[in-house]
């Protein structure tokens, strides 16, 4: 098996917005290893986001290709690229994006419950992910009876549940205080030395340099480090 996890080949990514054409990515090349650790920097409009959508699975190039753990998605249709994202791809956004209504250990174990897994066996795991993160104690506990932070390690343990190819972190401290982000990039380097492949999304520099790596993006291209 191949030791390159992510293979992009001159991706372009062009938006038509009424007259005009924007293209946000211009020939983007990149290659991520298994077990890396990347951030994807840049200032607004450099195409940051938009490359992470693609790395995600979340949209489609306009052309180029884009390899993902020995898969060719840059073709995939929208049931496809839904499958990958289930399967491959763990999420963990800046909003948390928790259900108010369930547990701790309910929220993690959400995909497994669109994967058809069953109900002893999804708890199982979610226990073991919630442990992994530091919450072993506020499993049974609803998002508004946890803190930020804690909000935020229920998502890591939800992006982690299935045990994905990638997690794709977007701005994940964006909306915590700096003691706890200083915590939750700590969770992260302990996931990263698990031998989990990470590919972080920031506009901070002292987060940014939690990753082994960082690729700069300016006008839709990657600036040459």
């Amino acid at each position: 098996m191949s030791n390159t996890l992510i293979s992009l080949r001159n991706i372009t990514k062009t938006y038509i917005l009424g007259e005009q054409v924007v293209d946000a990515l211009i020939g983007v090349d990149l290659q991520i290893l298994r077990g890396e650790y990347i951030a994807l920097m840049g200032p607004s409009g450099s195409g940051k986001s938009t490359l992470m959508n693609i790395i995600g699975c979340l949209d489609t190039p306009t052309s180029g290709e884009y390899w993902l753990n020995n898969k060719e998605v840059s073709q995939m249709s929208d049931a496809s690229l839904s499958e990958v994202r289930n399967t491959e791809i763990g999420f963990v956004f800046q909003t948390f994006n928790l259900l108010n209504r369930l547990t701790a250990i309910d929220n993690v174990a959400l995909p497994l419950v669109y994967a058809g897994i069953p109900l002893s066996q999804r708890t199982e795991r979610a226990k073991v992910v919630l442990e992994k993160v530091g919450l072993k104690d506020r499993m049974n506990h609803k998002p508004n009876e946890l803190s930020g932070g804690q909000r935020q390690r229920v998502a890591v343990a939800r992006a982690l549940i299935n045990n994905p190819s990638l997690l794709l972190a977007d701005e994940p401290t964006g909306n915590l205080d700096t003691k706890t982000s200083y915590e939750i990039m700590a969770l992260f380097d302990d996931i990263h030395q698990s031998g989990n492949t990470i590919v972080l999304v920031t506009h901070e520099e002292d987060i940014a340099n939690h990753a082994k790596h960082v690729v700069r993006m300016r006008d839709g291209q990657i600036e040459k480090s």
